[in-house]
């Protein structure tokens, strides 16, 4: 068991995530990566990657203490905090529910995870690659009441998340600059309000235990997903916006 960390840099593969190479490492108890974000710095500790992301895109020869988290680790953290269907299908979701179940942190940061895409020009900092949340899902409707939820779940677990990026994202996290993460302290939340939403969720029955949602579509309804959306995103937008944390 990886013994809890406070701060918790997860590192993605938009546009601006290259700028995370210069930091010093201090800032961070530990640095998650996801897919391609490992190249960025040799100094990561884990990184996650779904079935499908190409062996040859792996690092070859990870160092000592470094993690390769697949779906057999991810999909049982995850299924922990309400499974897919409710957490959103994409990468960056799923790295920040592992993280909370098996870190432990006081802050999650992400950088690189806005899921906001040019219609061209690079999507991602090696490139253009493929854009995960565009793809018709319905686990996808609202990509920042996905975020809220996990937020609200995190603040729940006394975590807090915030955004490093800059520019438009998709996250409703508060925005933060890395120096200052270790004065950020947790958003306050209702935890009651939360363990409500959950239930409604149970309520649905859409858990799927092997993490496959896709296989399983055609029994989950768009328009009940979309209520539970809007319970997410009006529970975080009704949070004083200044509260409980250091800009």
């Amino acid at each position: 068991m990886v013994s809890p960390s406070d701060i918790v840099l997860i590192l993605g593969s938009g546009p601006q995530a290259p700028v995370a190479a210069g930091w010093p490492r201090a800032w961070f108890d530990r640095i998650v990566t996801i897919n391609n974000a490992w190249s960025i710095r040799s100094d990561w500790d884990d990184l996650i990657f779904p079935e499908d992301f190409p062996r040859d895109r792996r690092p070859a020869a990870p160092a000592p203490g470094q993690r390769l988290i697949g779906a057999d680790q991810f999909v049982p953290a995850q299924n922990k905090s309400g499974g897919f269907v409710f957490a959103g299908g994409t990468m960056a979701f799923t790295a920040g529910y592992w993280a909370l179940e098996t870190l432990r942190p006081k802050v999650m940061a992400w950088l690189g995870c806005d899921m906001v895409y040019p219609a061209s020009g690079p999507t991602h900092f090696y490139g253009t690659g493929t854009a995960d949340p565009l793809r018709a899902d319905v686990t996808l409707q609202d990509l920042g009441a996905k975020s809220a939820r996990l937020a609200l779940i995190a603040a729940s677990r006394g975590c807090h998340c915030v955004n490093l990026s800059e520019g438009p994202s998709e996250l409703l996290f508060a925005r933060l600059k890395p120096e200052n993460l270790r004065a950020a302290g947790v958003r306050p939340a209702s935890t009651g309000a939360v363990s409500d939403i959950m239930a409604a969720e149970k309520a649905l029955s859409y858990g799927v235990p092997s993490g496959r949602y896709w296989e399983e579509s055609h029994r989950f309804d768009a328009r009940a997903l979309a209520r539970i959306d809007a319970q997410w995103r009006t529970t975080w937008e009704s949070l004083p916006q200044s509260a409980g944390f250091a800009a």
